[in-house]
């Protein structure tokens, strides 16, 4: 008779749930041209910005309006800095079971979504993506709040993997 103890697995390096990217996975970034996209929605929601404070200064003649224009580039180098950072740590895992989604770099964000929890799988690239040649892989599931997005992918890797994780998504459905 064997000690039940030894069955059971031994345990895996101790995770902390502060620490959420698991080290072991093999994450797969989502294209650098996320980062230029990213910087080119700010600078039209900038230029945006400064053509009503302009507007406003050219038919009233207020300072505040110059100050305004001041205030909206100061907060566009803070804006732009964390929307490259924010475009850099998207990053994805397949694994056998689910997919594991991760961004965010002051408050992480770590997607864990089952195949066989998955309903539908979309891809979508609005008309800047597309000039970036860019797309996003959205999954969608019973529970809204565990849909997850994969923006910033190349559209022959968003086409591979909505069509990896439909078939993913049928396999595992079988079974229930």
């Amino acid at each position: 008779m064997t000690d039940p103890r030894l069955e059971t697995p031994l345990p895996t390096a101790a995770r902390s749930a502060l620490d959420p990217w698991p080290g072991e996975l093999a994450w797969r970034p989502v294209s650098p041209r996320l980062v230029a996209l990213e910087l080119t929605r700010v600078a039209i929601s900038t230029a945006l910005m400064l053509a009503v404070c302009g507007v406003i200064w050219f038919f009233t003649g207020s300072g505040w309006a110059l100050f305004a224009a001041v205030a909206v580039l100061a907060l566009t180098v803070v804006r732009g800095v964390v929307a490259v950072r924010a475009a850099r740590s998207y990053g994805y895992a397949e694994r056998e079971r689910d997919l594991l989604v991760r961004h965010g770099r002051m408050v992480r964000h770590l997607s864990i979504v089952p195949y066989a929890r998955m309903q539908y799988v979309d891809v979508v690239a609005g008309p800047l993506e597309r000039a970036f040649d860019l797309a996003t892989v959205q999954l969608h599931t019973a529970a809204a709040a565990s849909d997850a997005t994969i923006p910033g992918l190349e559209p022959a890797e968003a086409a591979r993997l909505r069509d990896r994780l439909a078939a993913l998504g049928e396999d595992a459905g079988e079974g229930l």
